[in-house]
């Protein structure tokens, strides 16, 4: 057996190395020092509660529970620092990268945190004037704004959709998981300035190299692997879309899956490429729409459109989830809440942080004033305003994930003790 110090094994690592600094070469050339951008530039305010509309009568203690399970995932993992919180702020000229550091400060996060178990504990999370008290005396409303950036918050559900174990009929879309050849490689650990970005390939020779797109996994799977089950095609790319899902067999076994991994490739929406070449006018675009398209479609057609998106999703059995009534486990590995669960862009928040959300009503939807949790994120998920609403599972959550396509605002709650002496109060 090749041990972990082995020449064989230290080869095998060096290789993996030079290939993750080659791919960094090729998408990331590198600057001179006095040539290499800056994170994104955002503007940060700070604001009051009585700022964010509608704040007075929401319904604040309906998300205790999900910040609870927040707090105790962040003081178990590594994603917060032991460095304390600044003593003084600044108030301006953050950048994506210093504001985050800020945020990832465990000192700031330990009296809040503390403070709702014991809140918690008294069992007074039903009232949400003591919830609303928590929030106001622990924590500071910032609003974060990246220049040009149009807001959009949609939603996003667990679906269940009928499998079979073997492929048969219309069920002929593999559920996978990741295979052993799959390396994910997390950029920020070989140079600071590509902290979130990654890549995924396979090693070929001494080179990491692209994983196969959509078509090409789905097309060759290695004889022996087992998938978790068969899907029909569309069902498949929707479970995708979502991240996680219900398997629901003919035996009548239903088996929860979730995110495990994703092939390196671009997420590209099929709703997208539906409109682009014609088929559908941008305003009728939902997920409804999209899968009566793909259903009513020949067979090749569909296929195309569903291609177009070269993104494929590995998921993995969710067997151990301490809670059958809450969700999937999210991007920071706590279950969903229905309504109060948020998927945000990881370069710009922390997962555990409160975030008021303020929508505007829409054809479709009614407007949202609602105080949500950080727990997750998405390939689509990208700017400082860009919110993705878990609703939960069922045909109710489908049917607002489905429609949820609205502007409006998110303003990030952060302890106040990461700002201690801060002198500006705000207006």
């Amino acid at each position: 057996m090749d041990k972990a110090g082995s020449p064989l094994r230290i080869a095998q690592w060096g290789a993996l190395i030079l290939a993750a600094l080659a791919i960094v070469d090729v998408f990331w050339p590198k600057q001179s020092s006095d040539e290499k951008p800056d994170a994104p530039q955002v503007q940060v305010t700070f604001l009051s509660f009585e700022d964010l509309e509608g704040w007075s009568e929401g319904t604040q203690a309906e998300a205790l529970g999900a910040i609870a399970l927040s707090c105790k995932r962040m003081f178990r993992s590594e994603a917060l620092g032991d460095t304390d919180p600044p003593a003084e702020p600044r108030l301006e000229g953050w950048t994506a990268r210093s504001l985050k550091a800020a945020m990832l400060k465990k000192g700031g996060w330990l009296e809040a945190c503390g403070s709702i178990d014991t809140l918690m504990a008294t069992g007074e999370n039903a009232d949400h004037t003591i919830a609303r008290d928590f929030f106001e005396t622990h924590f500071q409303p910032v609003l974060i704004r990246a220049d040009d950036e149009e807001p959009k918050f949609t939603g996003y559900f667990e679906p269940t959709y009928e499998a079979r174990i073997t492929p048969e009929g219309l069920f002929t879309a593999p559920v996978l998981t990741p295979p052993d050849d799959l390396i994910q490689v997390q950029l920020g650990a070989f140079d600071p300035d590509l902290a979130g970005k990654r890549v995924a390939g396979r090693v070929k020779g001494n080179r990491l190299v692209p994983y196969a797109d959509h078509e090409g996994i789905i097309d060759e799977v290695p004889p022996g692997r087992e998938p978790l089950g068969y899907l029909n095609p569309n069902d498949l790319l929707f479970m995708q879309i979502q991240g996680s899902g219900r398997l629901a067999f003919d035996d009548g076994q239903v088996e929860r899956v979730g995110y495990a991994a994703q092939n390196g490739h671009k997420y590209v929406p099929v709703g997208r490429t539906l409109v682009n070449e014609g088929h559908m006018a941008l305003s009728n675009v939902t997920m409804q729409s999209i899968k009566d398209w793909l259903t009513k479609a020949p067979g090749e057609d569909a296929a195309a459109i569903r291609y177009s998106n070269p993104s494929y999703v590995f998921f993995r059995p969710l067997t151990d989830l301490p809670d059958p009534n809450l969700g999937p486990l999210g991007a920071q590995s706590v279950q969903l809440t229905p309504h109060r669960s948020l998927a945000v862009d990881h370069r710009y928040y922390v997962y555990g942080s409160p975030v008021w959300v303020e929508t505007e009503a829409t054809e479709r939807n009614a407007a949202i004033r609602r105080l949500f949790i950080a727990q997750d994120t998405g390939g689509a998920i990208r700017g400082t305003q860009r919110g993705d609403v878990f609703f939960g599972a069922g045909a109710a959550a489908a049917d607002a994930a489905g429609t949820m396509n609205a502007p409006g605002e998110m303003i990030i709650l952060l302890p106040k003790a990461l700002f201690i002496e801060k002198t500006d109060e705000p207006s």
